[in-house]
């Protein structure tokens, strides 16, 4: 979809002018990729409670609206005065707080290059961090003027798609480097840094989304990522809120959902198949998680896809 933006508000802030820019590339509620590798866009029209999600290391952008990511129990309201930053794959939760037809929650994510950032901080002169202490894999930062204008530069690619193959990396390259720059630098720098303790959080999280069915023995993770068992424990729960145990109770159960609403796969076959050996804890775990045993999340989602679908059809 071409946009043409009106040259005529000289006065429209930077969240103002991304708004108009997303708002025409999806004029309706949802979640959109975009030609921009690594940008997507998200649309609400109405506030909306907690849902669970798996947050990626990105930056999460809204231009109009305001939402809150659930980390734990603890939350991190953002909206158009400040964004979201994670460093980590997070299981989380996403809420709408601001939203309505008239004037959706808009906004876009950008995933971030943990490549791209090693790099900048080997090459853009900024020194590896000497700080050892762990910070959370989530926090909240107020962009610059400078940020903005490197959102607004990025999304207006969208106006000339044969720019993109060869701008974009550069427009996304440079946000990386503001990041680094900005408040959030140390969140950032201890992912990247090889002989950090994010670092090699990270590293196992890795190892635990590819292994997930199978039995998980923390002292050997511990060992792998070359951490003692009590550290690795210790910023494991303090970077993702979880102990590796509850992290990949949540990766199990979320891909057993997948498998049960997707390829329509019955709980049992689904609790095996992610790693369980009873079908009954599965079940009880699913529920805690959840809210409701298998059987019935998995036909109320198929009963709000296909209300939605006879919504849209006008029947």
């Amino acid at each position: 979809m071409t946009i043409k933006h009106d040259n005529a508000g000289q006065n429209t802030s930077p969240q103002e002018a991304l708004a108009q820019i997303i708002s025409a590339q999806i004029p309706k509620a949802g979640d959109y990729g975009s030609p921009i590798a690594g940008l997507g866009f998200f649309r609400r029209e109405h506030p909306a409670p907690p849902t669970i999600c798996m947050v990626e290391p990105s930056i999460v952008v809204v231009a109009q609206g305001e939402k809150q990511l659930w980390v734990g129990a603890e939350g991190y309201p953002y909206d158009t005065s400040n964004f979201l930053i994670t460093s980590l794959d997070l299981p989380a939760n996403s809420e709408v707080l601001k939203a309505s037809p008239e004037k959706p929650c808009l906004g876009f994510t950008m995933k971030l290059d943990l490549r791209v950032l090693a790099e900048l901080v080997t090459q853009g002169g900024l020194p590896p961090t000497r700080d050892r202490s762990v910070v959370k894999g989530v926090g909240i930062s107020c962009a610059t003027p400078t940020l903005w204008a490197s959102f607004e530069r990025l999304l207006a690619l969208l106006d000339e798609p044969e720019a993109i193959p060869v701008l974009a990396p550069l427009i996304m390259r440079e946000i990386h480097f503001r990041l680094l720059q900005g408040d959030q630098s140390a969140r950032l720098r201890q992912i990247t840094s090889v002989d950090g303790q994010g670092y090699r959080i990270a590293k196992a999280i890795d190892w635990l989304k590819l292994n997930y069915a199978l039995p998980l023995r923390v002292d050997e993770l511990a060992t792998r990522v070359q951490m003692s068992t009590p550290t690795f424990h210790h910023h494991f729960r303090h970077l993702t809120a979880m102990s590796p145990l509850q992290y990949q109770k949540w990766l199990r159960l979320n891909e057993a959902r997948r498998l049960m609403l997707n390829e329509h796969q019955d709980a049992s076959s689904a609790a095996f198949k992610v790693g369980y050996e009873s079908p009954s804890q599965f079940s009880r775990e699913y529920a805690r998680l959840f809210g409701v045993p298998p059987k019935r999340d998995i036909a109320a989602m198929r009963g709000r896809v296909v209300g939605s679908g006879l919504r849209q059809s006008g029947r």
